[in-house]
């Protein structure tokens, strides 16, 4: 712990970290947070300016901004128990149907656990600056949601429409009126939003993200097959996963910031790529990716953070 008693102490630049989305696969970066804080000897929320989230990372990034939370303590709220409310159902009839006619999963649950973590706080309250990113199905337009745009939506809104994941959750209709899906479906690593919206509120080009990731799904698709697949054969085979392939904005974001960013992310390996298996054997590989994410990228973390 001695080695880092001056942590960060060589910095001006402004931090920002960054969430993807990813379902349960997002309590990675929580565990890849945890060893963070344990090398460093400081907590996430006090090591930088911003923070930024899409889907399931925009819970992430709320519980740092606004609750000022340690990676621990949110990871605590990604228990089995918590995910069996956030996915309560009373659409008993869907789960044996072949076509899924309506949402997996209502939002009374997550309503409910997001109570619990943020009561009724609005986004202006957040001590640090906070960002979600939704998409607006009537005006059909991305939408964020942030402590210093919009400061007047409650959290819970604000988390709910960022992670209405279609065929998941349903569409949410939040306090200024819209109606909401998952920011998602056109940025799901919104690192380089996080920087251009970063450069605006703090007044300068010398921002560095830290982008975390909610693994790679890089299973080969059959071409051949996939030439006769209809709306069915494709939500069978991943179509939802393709949709949010971060590729190309990690790529972008890249080749912009060049030095000042860091991807945190790597195949999910045997990880489902279903976004809500909470099995045990599957957190299990969860928690694993994050703990390799350690062994890989942790030293390049700790010196990106402290240069």
């Amino acid at each position: 712990m001695g080695a880092f008693s001056n942590f960060f102490s060589k910095s001006n630049s402004k931090k920002v970290l960054s969430f993807d989305g990813g379902g349960v696969r997002a309590i990675a970066g929580l565990v890849f947070l945890h060893k963070l804080e344990v090398e460093s000897g400081r907590k996430v929320s006090d090591m930088f300016d911003m923070f930024v989230g899409v889907s399931a990372g925009a819970l992430n990034a709320l519980c740092l901004g606004v609750n000022q939370m340690s990676a621990k303590e949110i990871k605590d709220y990604w228990s089995t128990d918590y995910i069996e409310e956030i996915t309560s159902s009373n659409f008993f009839w869907d789960k044996a149907s072949i076509i899924q006619a309506r949402p997996k999963y209502e939002n009374t649950g997550r309503i409910e656990v997001l109570k619990k973590i943020f009561y009724d706080k609005s986004m202006g309250e957040s001590p640090k600056p906070v960002m979600t990113l939704a998409y607006d199905v009537e005006n059909r337009s991305y939408v964020i949601h942030s402590s210093f745009g919009t400061p007047g939506i409650s959290i819970i809104s604000a988390c709910c429409a960022s992670s209405a994941a279609p065929i998941y959750f349903p569409t949410f209709q939040a306090e200024d009126g819209g109606w909401y899906i998952d920011g998602g479906v056109v940025s799901n690593n919104p690192s380089l939003l996080a920087y251009t919206q970063a450069k605006k509120y703090f007044q300068t080009d010398d921002i560095k993200v830290l982008s975390i990731g909610t693994g790679l799904n890089t299973r080969k698709i059959n071409g051949k097959q996939s030439a006769s697949w209809g709306g069915l054969g494709w939500l069978r085979h991943d179509v939802m996963g393709i949709m949010l392939e971060t590729g190309l904005e990690n790529d972008l974001t890249q080749d912009i910031l060049g030095q000042s960013y860091l991807r945190i992310n790597s195949p999910i390996g045997k990880i489902n790529r279903r976004l809500d298996d909470s099995s045990g054997p599957n957190l299990e590989k969860i928690h694993l990716m994050g703990m390799n994410w350690w062994d890989e990228f942790g030293d390049e973390a700790l010196k990106f953070l402290d240069t």
